[in-house]
């Protein structure tokens, strides 16, 4: 069995049938690289791969410094590709049905307090295309709660403005309807109608919602560099990401008494314990105020 062949068959089955994005898939790719390595140094075959080998691949995982959430990542990656294998009838059984990786605990999201978000929000120049631009994606990314990949994919057609919705396809290709803040809505058609018509360098640059300078659509990285140099023009010291805005769009509308299975439909949460950590959150944050304010705090 060519490693290789069967590893560009798996990708195919992530992309085709599980429908998981190019960066999931990609990260899939760094593991399975190394597992791959390892079968090579170690002259190992798949057909009598073991579980000892297994725990063997995890050891050279840890001997490398990798953290234990890295290898919880490669133990869920390594499993996926063998259950693959036995569903295609390449191999008879899964050597590693029962092999578990290391504990983790979850850490908590950060977020932002209520007056870091207005900052951030009010950084961007609101007189150029760029700050129109940026100031609308951070607006809406804190009034939805987006991901950076639903934030760049968006299209004109997403938007119902009328409405007050957000059409978003999310991960594994699955749609949803977001609604969005009013304020957030006007922040955008400033955008769209003064800042998104001076990136188009031509007609039929298509229908993505936010543009490049090159009348592209804006990319993963830009995405993240505008949302930290804004983050630091507001005085913010801590690293902000998408995922920062995300997770204080959730805390924040737990902490105001919003139902978390209304707020794991609008993040796009398959199982409500994901969304569940923010209720963590909430908790952490008003033992916070009780230490800092109560007499014996």
């Amino acid at each position: 069995m060519d490693i290789d062949v069967l590893t560009d068959a798996f990708f195919l089955h992530l992309r085709t049938e599980r429908r998981l994005s190019g960066n999931t898939v990609e990260s899939y790719g760094f593991d399975m690289r190394r597992f791959a390595s390892f079968l090579l140094l170690a002259e190992i075959e798949l057909p009598g791969f073991s579980r000892s080998h297994f725990l063997s691949f995890l050891s050279s995982l840890r001997d490398e410094g990798l953290s234990a959430r890295s290898v919880a990542r490669h133990v869920s990656t390594i499993r996926s590709f063998f259950r693959y294998l036995v569903r295609e009838g390449l191999l008879p059984v899964n050597p590693i049905s029962e092999a578990r990786g290391p504990r983790i605990g979850r850490p908590l999201p950060k977020y932002l307090t209520l007056s870091e978000v207005e900052s951030l929000l009010s950084a961007p120049d609101r007189d150029t295309p760029e700050g129109m631009r940026d100031r609308a994606m951070l607006e809406l990314m804190y009034a939805s709660g987006l991901r950076a990949t639903e934030v760049v994919s968006l299209r004109l057609e997403n938007v119902d403005v009328h409405a007050g919705f957000l059409r978003v396809l999310g991960k594994g290709g699955k749609e949803r309807v977001v609604p969005v803040a009013q304020p957030a809505l006007d922040t955008l058609l400033v955008y769209v109608k003064h800042g998104r018509p001076l990136f188009r360098k031509k007609k039929g640059t298509g229908n993505a919602l936010f543009l490049s300078r090159l009348g592209r659509p804006i990319t993963r990285q830009t995405l993240w560099n505008r949302i930290g140099r804004w983050a630091k023009a507001a005085g913010i010291r801590d690293s902000v990401s998408p995922h920062t805005l995300r997770h204080s769009f959730a805390g924040h509308l737990l902490a105001g008494g919003a139902d978390l299975r209304a707020v794991q439909a609008m993040l796009g949460h398959a199982d409500i314990s994901t969304t569940q950590i923010y209720t963590h959150v909430t908790a952490e944050r008003l033992r916070e105020i009780h230490r800092k304010h109560h007499p014996r705090g």
